[in-house]
């Protein structure tokens, strides 16, 4: 192959994988906040968000995510106080299990950031589960700094990345 075909096949390539993550993207995201809608409750789908036991409840008036500061994986009081929603939403909602995923802002390795999500997640998980909810019930997840929320080298996006977000689904006898 010449130089020259080369060139224009990497050329396209590029161009095929721009297109695909604008798509991604335009469709809110990689997964982290679209797997809310697919995985959240069951055969009802997420439900309406007025309906208090509904998986749309859960994100929008509960609250799924908590944030963090820099390079932390510290519950912060604010976070505190979301997480005891849900916990309370959890109590009351027993057929639905938690998968909560770790992510981590742009700065720093990908390895760190994949350390630091876990590290986040497990912090909600271990805070879930002292105040009371079954730990059988809850997963972690890290994605690190691969499925951010905001898309900019700005500290407003990379707050909104420091988080660890809670995705609720149907357990299995449902």
């Amino acid at each position: 192959m010449t130089p020259i075909l080369t060139s224009r096949f990497a050329a396209r390539t590029a161009l095929v994988a721009a297109a695909l993550s604008l798509a991604a993207c335009s469709q809110g995201g990689l997964g982290g906040d679209d797997a809310i809608e697919l995985r959240g409750g069951g055969a009802g789908g997420t439900g309406a968000a007025s309906d208090p036991r509904s998986p749309a409840y859960f994100n929008t008036v509960v609250g799924d995510r908590v944030l963090f500061e820099v390079d932390q994986s510290t519950l912060t009081a604010a976070a505190r106080a979301t997480l005891d929603a849900q916990v309370r939403w959890l109590r009351d909602n027993p057929e639905y299990d938690a998968l909560i995923e770790g992510h981590a802002d742009e700065q720093g390795t990908r390895e760190y950031n994949l350390a630091l999500g876990a590290r986040r997640a497990s912090a909600v998980r271990d805070y879930l589960v002292s105040q009371g909810i079954p730990d059988a019930r809850l997963r972690t997840i890290s994605y690190g700094k691969e499925r951010p929320l905001e898309i900019c080298s700005e500290e407003a996006c990379y707050r909104q990345n420091r988080r660890a977000v809670t995705v609720i689904s149907a357990g299995p006898g449902v």
